[in-house]
């Protein structure tokens, strides 16, 4: 039954500023009051103007038929992206290729040399995004493909939005956190053995450190900047004199700490080890160093190609990814808390990563990044090619 007294409340809160008005528009008002009225009881409201563009890209997006998304390489990811995807629009299928940020990024700019345009959408870092995709304008600005009121509105965010280009347009950070990227192997190393940075350089751990290849955009190249910024070069020039194990494929590194290979792993996170965790594997991630530990968005930023050959598509799985459910889904799967205010995070922690919204202020945050434009050229691109320098 419709509910008058509700009509009543709001006609009298007009009736004040009714007063000063002339006794056309007094009517013309009141008409339109009744008239609004009388629709709601009807159950024909005015459609708010997103839910008719949303439909709308929904019914193109399932014309296309698919999306072909590039994601970080974790298989766990992929499964919870395909799941949680299709239980909302099993009338759009996917196309998701989990690799290193960098050999994605390298696969798209190549194609698009070649007047071949594939993928839709990238999640990944920013080093890659910042150096590759960004400069060579294949980005489309991402504000106009937000539909959906939850994912528009920065209140639902913490910090509000947030980008990682100067130009605040192309490329969105959704995850913020505290990142620990030094993991161990319980079996042959005890935390409280590393309770600086200066303990990597310890006799003890000549030829049992790896790390993630920092040379190459990535998470190694991350923790490899963070320690270029607070230690200093020379620093780095000892460390890489601990006949440190190199390298590029995520799995194998994991593997290789897990099985003892190796005591102490740099630039992995939780989603690299996810598989050997739930095996029972003896691997942890250390407790952050005296010298702290820095901010990331870790893998969570998100870019829309401006000739993705699926657009509508691309659309509705950017608002997905970005809403309460999306953002659940992608934070559980990589173990990296988002920015998402309702959605749970405190859980994170156990996986050596500690969300900024549950500890930090949107100030601190910026001053501990380093996955910014600006951080990506003042801190990473010199702290790479001191990489190249000394590894190659």
């Amino acid at each position: 039954m419709p509910n008058h007294s509700n009509a009543r409340i709001v006609v009298k809160a007009f009736a004040r500023p009714l007063l000063k008005l002339t006794n056309g528009l007094k009517l013309a008002l009141c008409l339109s009051i009744i008239i609004g009225f009388s629709g709601a009881a009807l159950g024909q409201s005015p459609e708010p103007d997103w839910r008719a563009g949303w439909r709308t890209t929904i019914e193109a997006a399932q014309k296309e038929a698919k999306v072909v998304v590039s994601i970080p390489a974790s298989a766990e990811l992929r499964q919870a992206l395909e799941e949680g995807f299709k239980r909302q629009f099993p009338g759009i299928s996917q196309e998701l290729f989990p690799a290193q940020g960098a050999n994605n990024i390298n696969r798209i700019f190549q194609e698009d040399k070649g007047g071949v345009h594939y993928f839709d959408v990238h999640i990944g870092g920013t080093s890659s995004i910042i150096t590759g995709l960004l400069p060579a304008g294949l980005l489309e600005p991402l504000m106009p493909w937000m539909i959906l009121p939850e994912v528009k509105k920065p209140k639902n965010w913490w910090g509000g939005h947030i980008w990682a280009d100067t130009s605040g347009q192309y490329i969105y950070m959704f995850l913020a956190y505290l990142t620990e990227t030094l993991w161990y192997n319980t079996k042959e190393l005890r935390p409280e053995e590393v309770k600086s940075y200066d303990d990597l350089l310890k006799p003890k751990l000549k030829g049992k450190i790896e790390i993630l290849d920092p040379r190459t955009p990535g998470s190694g190249q991350s923790t490899w900047s963070f320690l270029w910024k607070i230690k200093g070069e020379e620093y780095l020039r000892k460390l890489v004199r601990q006949d440190l194990s190199v390298g590029r494929n995520q799995r194998q590194l994991a593997e290789s700490l897990a099985n003892g290979k190796a005591a102490l792993s740099i630039g992995l996170s939780y989603y690299s080890f996810s598989p050997f965790l739930k095996a029972g594997l003896p691997v942890k991630p250390l407790p952050a160093p005296k010298e702290g530990i820095y901010a990331s968005s870790g893998s969570g930023n998100v870019v829309a190609l401006n000739k993705a050959p699926h657009p509508n598509a691309a659309k509705v799985f950017i608002n997905w990814l970005l809403s309460r459910e999306g953002q659940e889904v992608f934070s559980n799967a990589m173990g990296q808390p988002t920015r998402r205010l309702e959605v749970d995070t405190a859980w994170a922690k156990q996986f050596g990563h500690i969300a900024a919204k549950d500890v930090l202020t949107p100030k601190r945050f910026f001053e501990l990044e380093n996955q910014s434009e600006e951080m990506i050229k003042t801190v990473r691109v010199p702290a790479a090619a001191l990489a190249r320098k000394l590894l190659d």
